[in-house]
């Protein structure tokens, strides 16, 4: 069964694969992934290990594990899709009510809707918890005020999953609600953020007077705390378990390939290096399986998700060193029209984001420290102090009722 599912997912993508679509112009580009995205879901490809009556397949992790190893040799055009598959999509399973389980997930599976994650703010970063963004009650919903940024995708949402302060009353962490907002609504305003390597991948986000109704909260009034730790946990798997395409200028085959181009293959220092670059990438890929399946049985990854997000930022750091070593200066200058130099260097730009995207590698280290090794936790001295009583983050000093 298992080959037949393998032979089935190989000759699809061979049959479908819509090439590289990253030159297009962003209206052509949305629109092939969406073809995309929705030829996977047809074909029963998207959300695999998801429940069937919520448009999954209801199948096992091994499955999702042969899908993830076969589109591995393809550049296929997922990325719009990435925070709703690996982030509000299995966090709507786990924790929304059956209402919004029915009208937001399989247009999200489908390709139809587009979601995007609003957590961090210019005073909230690594410190979440304490962010500024205000929900007040207003006409049976709700009215917030505020800002966030660094949001991946936000300029092809069409809505978002908001945390935001409903109790200024309490410590941080417990005043917090995680809300469904549209992103067409009125004063829902995006702009985009340019990094290093010349896209704009994110964006900051305005909120202003935005009105989001009463049956949009994702859990309970005021635990947005443990749906965040929920989503984050699921955002931590994903970006750590989120695996190159082969073509790919620091996955372990082009690294290879580039071995080969500079003739370096037979050198033992660089051989030992590739050998170390494969082994940690062989080992990751083991990892996030095993926690695939551990999940599917019913062992959310709770904290150890921190793992696989450490061991993905850290594995592509090492790959940037060891494509580093072996292209010289052609890592940094090439000739014009020179697709391997173009591509690699744009992988370089890229991937330090690995390390910063989903909280930093010293936030990953920390959450493993003490949640997983158990080791004595950090001084807070703010973790019960009415977040009204703080001055952090962007905050106003006036009382904002």
């Amino acid at each position: 069964m298992t080959e037949d599912y393998r032979a089935r997912v190989r000759a699809w993508l061979a049959a479908n694969d819509p090439g590289p679509v990253g030159g297009l112009p962003p209206a052509e580009h949305l629109s092939a992934a969406k073809r995309f995205q929705a030829a996977l879901y047809a074909a029963g490809f998207a959300g695999i290990t998801w429940p069937k009556e919520w448009g999954g397949q209801g199948l096992g992790t091994a499955d999702q594990q042969i899908f993830a190893e076969e589109a591995a040799e393809y550049d296929l055009p997922t990325y719009p899709f990435i925070v709703n598959m690996g982030m509000c999509g299995p966090t709507l399973v786990d924790l929304g009510t059956p209402e919004q389980k029915s009208r937001y997930l399989r247009p999200l599976l489908s390709g139809e809707e587009i979601w995007c994650q609003l957590f961090s703010e210019p005073g909230a970063g690594s410190d979440v918890a304490s962010l500024q963004t205000r929900a007040v009650r207003d006409d049976g919903g709700w009215a917030v005020n505020g800002q966030k940024v660094w949001t991946t995708n936000a300029q092809w949402a069409d809505f978002g999953a908001l945390l935001a302060r409903t109790d200024p009353d309490v410590p941080k962490h417990a005043g917090l609600t995680m809300f469904i907002v549209d992103m067409h609504a009125p004063g829902v305003t995006v702009r985009p953020l340019k990094d290093m390597s010349g896209k704009a991948p994110f964006n900051e986000v305005y909120l202003d007077d935005v009105r989001i109704p009463a049956g949009a909260v994702i859990g309970e009034v005021g635990q947005g705390w443990r749906v965040a730790i929920t989503m984050l946990g699921h955002e931590r798997v994903s970006i750590g378990s989120s695996r190159p395409s082969r073509s790919s200028a620091l996955s372990f085959d082009a690294v290879l390939a580039l071995a080969r181009r500079q003739g370096a293959t037979d050198v033992p220092a660089h051989r030992e290096r590739l050998a170390g670059l494969y082994a940690h990438e062989r080992a990751l890929e083991l990892l996030n399986a095993r926690m695939r399946q551990e999940a599917q049985a019913g062992r959310p990854p709770g904290a150890r998700g921190s793992v696989a997000k450490l061991a993905g930022a850290l594995q592509l750091r090492r790959a940037i060193e060891v494509a580093g070593e072996l292209a010289g200066a052609g890592a940094v200058a090439w000739e014009p029209g020179d697709r391997h130099g173009d591509d690699l260097a744009l992988g370089i730009n890229s991937a330090p984001a690995t390390g910063i995207a989903g909280g930093t590698n010293e936030v990953q280290r920390t959450i493993i420290g003490e949640r997983v090794l158990g080791l004595p936790k950090e001084p807070q001295v703010d973790r019960d102090v009415p977040v009204r009583d703080l001055k952090v983050g962007t905050q106003r000093t006036e009382d904002p009722r």
